[in-house]
């Protein structure tokens, strides 16, 4: 697949984004440790045109606010189906196999995968998504395996080095 043909780039929270854990305060809110370091890979596929969405089975504050603070073009989360939301989402907007790609790593996210062009997913997804996957990070979910797989596609496009020089001035 010509990865340059990407324009979407749809991405799971819990056990992608996240470790998978789910952690409660003492109030009942849902708290999430997010990787600062997927940030990086956030912005330059922005840079390149690229938008991103969240879809997630949970609701969850802390999401919506990471979310919001990485400029994501989509945030949709507790989608019961995330096949059927794809699909229609893909359809309301034009949008091919080859021009989606999808990073996640567990049951939920096996068959909207397959409406896409590129499978990516962490070092510690299931083995079922690992035996569909175009590319497995060598990180754990929660651990900078998204910014590992966006920077396997920038790189294939051969729009990393331009992309990480025109957001952090500096050459790689």
């Amino acid at each position: 697949m010509d990865l340059k043909r990407i324009k979407l780039i749809v991405i799971d929270v819990d056990g992608t984004m996240t470790d998978g854990g789910i952690y409660y305060d003492e109030h009942g809110n849902e708290l999430k440790k997010f990787n600062t370091k997927d940030a990086a890979g956030y912005f330059v596929a922005h840079k390149a045109g690229i938008k991103l969405m969240v879809l997630t089975g949970r609701e969850c504050a802390a999401t919506t606010r990471r979310m919001q603070e990485m400029c994501f073009d989509y945030i949709y989360q507790e989608v019961k189906s995330k096949e059927k939301f794809l699909g229609e989402f893909m359809r309301e907007h034009g949008l091919t196999k080859d021009e989606v790609a999808y990073i996640g790593d567990d049951l939920n996210d096996y068959e909207p995968m397959k409406l896409t062009g590129f499978i990516g997913c962490p070092s510690d997804a299931e083995e079922e998504i690992i035996g569909i996957a175009d590319y497995v990070s060598i990180r754990k979910g929660g651990y900078g395996a998204v910014r590992d797989v966006i920077a396997y596609i920038m790189k294939q496009r051969g729009e990393w080095n331009t992309s990480v020089m025109d957001v952090y001035s500096i050459g790689v």
